[in-house]
């Protein structure tokens, strides 16, 4: 999440030079104990926070990296229902807050739709209070893609995790709420912008994804946003990449 100023790229490529001030990361699915050294060790990013799972090793879990030192670091939202799995951290800094978070999955045959209604309910009340003190940043994967434009298939979606009316109604109030799809600002026409693609069937070769990661700000901070690119061509997982540029 640098915050230099807009800088223009080419291919969705980060500029050499551009090192993010702070780095934030969904579905860890590891420990801070099971860090490999390389990352516990990460001189330029000296605090580093964990969160994952109480219930399940190898599920869920939220990590932040910064290279400034917080003010506060919260974990959870504060309902146990919720924080049981590791998938919020929420940090303070002096002009803002930053939250990272990994939103539940409503899961194969929408097996936990009806818990991920209560979520969405829940962390929005829990953002709407953060927002309330001080502006707010939220990097996400917030495991919905939010209109038709986000995903390759939407027809042949309407009934599947991810692209169901509970869900996409849910980050709907959540816009409504005050907060921004930062993305969407910039770009609110462009097509086949994708942030997952399932390993499955060729698809990210095809571009048959689904864009499920965002930077949400709230109102407050929109003028100091420069701007907010997909990496696409960054390979590694079944998700890739996004940046946020904001003056603060």
């Amino acid at each position: 999440m640098p915050k230099r100023g807009k800088k223009k790229e080419e291919d969705g490529v980060l500029p050499e030079k551009a090192v993010a001030d702070v780095l934030c990361l969904q579905e860890t699915k590891c420990s801070e104990k099971q860090l490999p050294a390389e990352i516990r060790d990460l001189a330029e990013y000296p605090h580093k926070y964990w969160a994952c799972s109480d219930d399940k090793e190898g599920y869920s879990g939220v990590a932040l990296i910064s290279k400034v030192k917080p003010l506060d670091v919260k974990y959870g939202i504060g309902e146990e229902e919720h924080d049981k799995e590791g998938r919020v951290i929420t940090a303070e800094f002096p002009s803002y807050f930053l939250v990272t978070a990994y939103v539940p999955n409503a899961g194969r045959g929408l097996v936990r739709l009806e818990y991920r209604q209560r979520w969405d309910v829940s962390f929005r009340s829990y953002l709407q209070g953060l927002a309330s003190r001080k502006p707010l940043i939220l990097c996400g994967d917030l495991n919905v893609a939010h209109e038709e434009i986000d995903l390759k298939n939407p027809k042949g979606n309407k009934k599947n995790a991810g692209f169901t009316p509970e869900e996409r109604a849910g980050f709907t109030k959540l816009l409504e709420a005050g907060f921004i799809d930062t993305f969407r600002h910039f770009y609110p026409d462009t097509a086949y912008a994708y942030t997952f693609w399932t390993y499955m069937m060729n698809a990210r070769a095809k571009n048959v994804g689904w864009r499920l990661d965002y930077f949400l700000v709230s109102k407050d901070l929109l003028e100091g946003v420069c701007d907010s690119k997909i990496r696409s061509t960054a390979l590694g997982s079944d998700h890739c990449p996004i940046t946020l540029y904001v003056a603060i």
